[in-house]
C-alpha cells in the first residue's frame, strides 16, 4: 500500500493517530531534521547492508514527538526486514520478552518505546538476548526449577527512551550506536509542514507554515497536529485557504500562543505569578493550583517551560523568570513587597 493510499484511509476514519503513522517518512532520504543522526545511521545501516549482518543495537533518546518511532520503522524499511514494536511498560515478566524475542525471524528488527520502563526481571534476560542471543527459560519453581537455554535469531534492538538517565549501566551498554536527538530548528519544522501539508493536500503559504512552525515547540508531532487543526478551521471559515491570518485566527482558537504554549503551559505560569509571587514553590503544590496531576505538570508542561526560559527549577522549588513575567504582560518583581503591575504599552505614560 503507498503512503498516499495509507492516508486516505486513515482520514477515512478520522483517526488522528492513523493520520500522524501515514505522515510518517518511510526512508532516510525523506525523514526531515536531525542531520547528524541521518548521516551517522546511514553510514551505520549501509556498513551492515554490505556485510550482510543485522547490524548493532541502537539506542535513540529525546523528548516526545522528536521522531524516534519513525527512525525505528526507517531502520526496519531501510533493511528490508520485519519490524516488531512493543513498549517498556508491557515488558513485565521475562516470560513476556521470551515470548516475543524467540518469535523472532533473523535480522528483525525489534523496537521497545520507552525501554527504560522495562521490568527489571525482563532486563536481565534482555541482557543475553542482545549479546549471546540466547534466553534462559527458567520452568518449575523453588529448588526444583530448571533453566532451559533457548537460541534466539540474531536480531536488532531499536530501544527509544525520553529518560536515559534512567537506564541502567548494563543496558546502555549492550547498545552498539547511541544517538540523542534535538529540539528542531522553525526552518526545519517549515519543511516538514511542507511535505505533511502536500501529502493532506492543504493549500499551505509560506507564511503561514512559518507561523506553525514557530508555534510547534520544536517537535514534529505537535506541528503537525497543529497543521490538522489548522486544516479543521480553515475548511469551515475559509474554504479550506490557510494563509498566515488564517493560521493566527485558528491557533487562537486551539488556545495556542505566540510561543507555543497551551492551556496547561499558560495555566501553571499564571498560577507561579499570580498566585505564589513568582515563587519558589513545590511542584505538588503547582500542580494542585492548577487542578492537575503532578506526573502531568512534571513531564507535560514544564519540560518546554524550562527549555523556553520562563520557569527554573531550584531546590527550593519552582521560579518564574523575567520572561515568565512579561509572556503574561506583566513587569517583572523589584524589590520584595513590590506590587505586581502590568507592562506599560507603547505610546502609554509612564
Amino acid at each position: 500500500m503507498t503512503p498516499d493510499e495509507d492516508l486516505v484511509r486513515a482520514e477515512a476514519g478520522a483517526d488522528d493517530e492513523r493520520v500522524e503513522a501515514a505522515l510518517r517518512p518511510r526512508t532516510l532520504d525523506d525523514f526531515v531534521g536531525q542531520e547528524r543522526v541521518r548521516a551517522q545511521l546511514g553510514y551505520f545501516l549501509e556498513s551492515a547492508k554490505r556485510r550482510g549482518r543485522p547490524p548493532d543495537h541502537v539506542l535513540l533518546s529525546g523528548a516526545p514527538g522528536l521522531g524516534k518511532t519513525s527512525l525505528a520503522m526507517i531502520i526496519a524499511n531501510e533493511l528490508g526486514v520485519g519490524l516488531r514494536v512493543t513498549s517498556g511498560p508491557a515488558m513485565e515478566r521475562a516470560g513476556d520478552l521470551a515470548a516475543l524475542v524467540s518469535s523472532l525471524v533473523e535480522g528483525d528488527v525489534l523496537f521497545i518505546d520507552e525501554v527504560h520502563r522495562v521490568a527489571r526481571p525482563a532486563e536481565e534476560l534482555l541482557y543475553t538476548a542482545m549479546e549471546d542471543f540466547r534466553v534462559d527459560v527458567v520452568v518449575g519453581k523453588g529448588p526444583g526449577s530448571t533453566a532451559i537455554p533457548l537460541d534466539v535469531a540474531p536480531f536488532t534492538l531499536v530501544g527509544a527512551t525520553t529518560r536515559s538517565g534512567l537506564l541502567t549501566g548494563p543496558l546502555r551498554d549492550r547498545f552498539g550506536f547511541t544517538a540523542h536527538m534535538e529540539a528542531y530548528t522553525p526552518a526545519e519544522l517549515e519543511l516538514v509542514l511542507d511535505r505533511s501539508a502536500r501529502l493532506l493536500g492543504v493549500p499551505l503559504q509560506p507564511a503561514a507554515g512559518a507561523e506553525i512552525a514557530g508555534r510547534s515547540r520544536g517537535t514534529p508531532r505537535i506541528a503537525n497536529r497543529l497543521l490538522r487543526r489548522v486544516r479543521d478551521y480553515a475548511e469551515v471559515r475559509t474554504g479550506g485557504r490557510v494563509d498566515l491570518q488564517v493560521a493566527r485566527d485558528a491557533l487562537a482558537v486551539y488556545d495556542v500562543d505566540d510561543l507555543g504554549l497551551d492551556r496547561l503551559d499558560r495555566a501553571v505560569l499564571e498560577a507561579l505569578v499570580h498566585r505564589f509571587g513568582g515563587g519558589p514553590v513545590g511542584l505538588s503544590t503547582l500542580a494542585v493550583a492548577v487542578s492537575e496531576e503532578r506526573e502531568t505538570v512534571e513531564e507535560v508542561a514544564e519540560p518546554f517551560l524550562v527549555r523556553s526560559g520562563l520557569v527554573l527549577r531550584t531546590p527550593r522549588g519552582r521560579v518564574a523568570t523575567p520572561a515568565a513575567w512579561q509572556h503574561l504582560g506583566l513587569r517583572p518583581p523589584g524589590p520584595v513587597g513590590a506590587p505586581v503591575l502590568p507592562l506599560e504599552m507603547p505610546g502609554e505614560a509612564g
